[in-house]
């Protein structure tokens, strides 16, 4: 296959009009910012503290570094694809172009799946914030539910408003953060440090986890959290100025940005506060507002709960948003329905948010059950980590057997490209397997056994539908199998 054949950008012939198209209303600096409120360094770290310091005892800083580097291999990646592939839908579409039509399938499954379980957990702690921060918490799983499904409806009504407000939230979640967050981690750091560098790396293995390398292990499984959305600039590229310069740009830095927030905060929380404190404060939904409030008295707890809940409705609408582009790219491909590929006068494709919403909003119904939302949280992680494997590997296979040409993109790695592909991928794959693996110790000691497997179980069921419905779609709709190479959405 020539080169000029591999690079083929002949529009699709899809049901698509040049009326649903997207809009260029994006800056570099806002999808940098999109891409830091969806990884979040509040939202990330908050929400792993607590079982860190439970299941490892201590001593995860390192664990999170290492994940952190791996990561960026991961981004690496995703910024040459998206130097020369800057389409909505990012990950899908590249499965797509490169893998084939059912490798596209299959990607676009995991990842529409994934990203809404990211959504829902991020909805269901969002709203956990928010009861706090109205002085409402208290109640069952039915009034968390509640709680959480109002946080959504907020996250849809920034997406649906015109989009200066979307961007407006979106900049000021992420002023929030890095004021509020790294202010707060500098005070700690400065004035009411308790540790040395060393407390950094003690205590692993002293929590729930049976020994130092499986606290480790479970270290590195819990960290992947802290670091997974930053390819929600490659899902929004067909609405970024200059994507392929712009968007490679955005999905790297807002990585590093959200990445060096979060190593900074950890180290400042854990040399601020005694292991026991933190202990005591992560059996409960907020670990952290209490040993703040310890620090710098009563007075900071509301302005503390404002910045966490400002960055929670950053992330949550910028979730909405890069989900709702990779179902806009998917109806666009034919592969969900049609209607979900139109937009508004304002070029807001707004039954695609919609749809996300919805799915999202039923997730929420896990929330009744406590054992269920740890399911939800364990597969949006594994599954997303299920994704970056999976483009990681199509990149690599693609890049060994001459099908992709990196070098005709605008990011140009030359023989580190190569490398940095297998060991994202290996990263990825192991990653993957790491965050899947059951462990006893890092659930409650009544949890169900399905609860144990529950990122292989609820991925095997949802390919296995997948396979049924492609298999079935071929023998109803004949054996024509399409080009790989001949659907990418103009550029």
């Amino acid at each position: 296959m020539s080169t000029k054949e591999s690079q083929d950008t002949s529009p699709p012939a899809t049901a698509t009009t040049a009326a649903d198209t997207l809009h260029r209303s994006l800056s570099v600096w806002n999808s940098l910012t999109i891409g830091f409120a969806v990884v979040s360094p509040v939202v990330g770290l908050y929400a792993i503290i607590g079982v860190q310091t439970v299941v490892t005892g201590g001593g995860w800083f390192a664990a999170l570094a290492i994940c952190l580097v791996m990561q960026l291999l991961v981004a690496t990646v995703y910024a040459e694809l998206s130097s020369q592939f800057p389409i909505a839908g990012g990950a899908y579409k590249w499965a797509r172009h490169l893998g084939g039509a059912t490798a596209g399938e299959y990607a676009g499954v995991i990842y529409v799946s994934s990203t809404i379980a990211m959504l829902t957990t991020t909805a269901y702690t969002g709203g956990v914030w928010l009861a706090i921060f109205l002085g409402s918490l208290g109640g069952s799983g039915p009034t968390l539910v509640l709680w959480g499904a109002v946080f959504l409806g907020i996250c849809t009504v920034l997406n649906l408003a015109h989009i200066k407000v979307f961007k407006l939230v979106i900049t000021l979640g992420v002023y929030a953060e890095m004021v509020g967050s790294v202010g707060v981690a500098l005070l700690l750091f400065l004035f009411f440090r308790q540790h040395s560098f060393s407390e950094l790396f003690q205590h692993l293995g002293t929590g729930t986890a049976p020994s130092q390398t499986a606290a480790f292990l479970a270290a590195l499984a819990i960290a992947g959290w802290a670091f997974i959305g930053f390819d929600a600039c490659s899902t929004i590229a067909e609405e970024t100025h200059e994507p392929k310069r712009m968007v490679p740009r955005a999905i790297f830095f807002s990585l590093c940005m959200v990445g060096s927030v979060v190593l900074f905060n950890s180290a400042a929380l854990t040399m601020s506060f005694d292991r026991d404190t933190l202990l005591s404060t992560s059996a409960t939904s907020d670990p952290i507002t209490p040993v703040i409030t310890d620090s710098f008295g009563e007075w900071a707890e509301k302005p503390f709960l404002a910045i966490v809940m400002t960055a929670f409705l950053a992330c949550g609408a910028s979730v909405v948003q890069y989900t709702s582009r990779i179902v806009y790219s998917m109806a666009r491909e034919g592969n969900m329905p049609v209607a979900l590929s139109r937009v508004t006068a304002t070029k807001i494709p707004r039954n695609a948010v919609i749809c996300v919403v919805v799915l999202a909003g039923l997730g929420l119904l896990f929330g009744l059950n406590d054992g269920a939302v740890a399911t939800v949280l364990a597969f949006g992680t594994g599954g997303l980590y299920a994704m970056f494997a999976m483009t990681t590997g199509v990149g690599l296979y693609t890049r060994l057997t001459g099908r992709w040409n990196p070098a005709l993109g605008e990011l140009k790695l030359g023989g580190w490209g190569l490398a940095i592909n297998a060991a994202a991928f290996l990263w990825s794959l192991f990653e993957f397997v790491n965050i899947a693996w059951p462990r006893v110790y890092a659930v409650s000691l009544d949890a169900p056994w399905w609860q144990l497997w529950a990122v292989p179980l609820v991925l095997g069921s949802i390919l296995s539908v997948t396979t049924l419905y492609i298999v079935m779609k071929r023998l109803l709709g004949g054996p024509h199998q399409k080009n790989p190479l001949e659907d990418i959405s103009p550029i």
